[in-house]
């Protein structure tokens, strides 16, 4: 038995999301908090900076795999692709309305203001423990296994 992948940018795009966005927002968010001298307000700028970054290069993997499955003809809406449309419409999501708020609470504590409480955080760490969740199950999909010693 043999296994194949017959779109293997989208396989290495998939796998280095999962990475980032599990360094990042599983590790990075709160582990930046703990290193010594580290204030809320220099914490969160440094944070906004890495977010921003993040969804960047998330939208980068995110048009490699478009590209590949719209090149392999892929169908859009199989059930194999809907578990990589629904990270593609939560990173939609985050892009236009998580991230601006969470954005702009951040910029209230930078400026000595404390905002009303929110559960923006929350919303935006289930989101990536969908993507997370959805992206490896999509990546898996993207393996084939191949029996070449017995015919079909």
């Amino acid at each position: 038995m043999t296994v194949q992948v017959k779109s293997p940018i989208a396989v290495v795009s998939v796998f280095m999301w999962v990475g980032f966005v599990c360094t990042i927002s599983f590790m990075e968010a709160w582990l930046k908090f703990q290193a010594p001298g580290i204030t809320l307000p220099l914490g969160l700028g440094i944070g906004r900076l890495v977010f921003d970054a993040l969804n960047k290069v998330e939208w980068i993997f995110a048009i490699a795999i478009v590209i590949q499955l719209v090149s392999y003809k892929a169908p859009l809406l199989s059930t194999k692709t809907i578990a990589f449309l629904l990270p593609l419409l939560l990173l939609f999501i985050q892009t236009i309305w998580l991230l601006p708020a969470l954005d702009a609470r951040a910029e209230m504590y930078i400026q000595d203001t404390t905002p009303p409480a929110s559960n923006l955080h929350f919303y935006y760490a289930g989101a990536e423990v969908i993507k997370v969740i959805c992206l490896l199950i999509y990546g898996i999909t993207l393996f084939k296994k191949t029996d070449h010693g017995k015919s079909n």
